[in-house]
């Protein structure tokens, strides 16, 4: 499996309905956004995303999701970009409740990935992504709303 990292700056970016975003997802709707994609030629729908978070701390992965649209062109703020859409299987607030921080990520095999990119949709190292989903849903399963991924 392909997988990518995608970064969000809440001085950049304010996520204004994250917590709604969450509650809806713990209830089990769907929850999707879309996300600039560096990596636009490769990225395709089926491929995991992981969203850190950059520029405030805490910083870490606080979400994660499946890539669910091939890459299209989008303005936002007078530039364009290719974008992609996500749709969220595990969502946190960082402000709020424990992330996997980058002091974990940048352990061990995982040292060796960018985990605070300059753009967002980066490929994850391939041979890291197991390793990452695993620490990851680890992290997951001491959260019991998305325990069960």
């Amino acid at each position: 499996m392909n997988a990518y990292l995608f970064g969000w700056n809440p001085h950049k970016f304010e996520w204004a309905d994250l917590d709604k975003d969450i509650s809806r997802l713990i209830a089990g709707e769907k929850v999707e956004d879309n996300w600039s994609v560096a990596s636009h030629k490769s990225i395709k729908p089926g491929d995991r995303a992981y969203v850190v978070r950059v520029g405030v701390e805490p910083k870490g992965i606080f979400a994660s999701g499946y890539v669910s649209s091939e890459p299209f062109l989008a303005s936002r703020r007078g530039r364009t970009h290719h974008r992609i859409n996500i749709e969220f299987d595990a969502l946190f607030n960082p402000d709020k409740e424990p992330i996997l921080s980058l002091d974990i990520l940048k352990t061990g095999d995982l040292a060796v990935q960018t985990w605070t990119p300059q753009a967002s949709g980066i490929s994850i190292r391939p041979q890291l992504v197991d390793e990452l989903e695993g620490v990851w849903l680890s992290f997951l399963s001491e959260h019991p709303h998305f325990g069960k991924i």
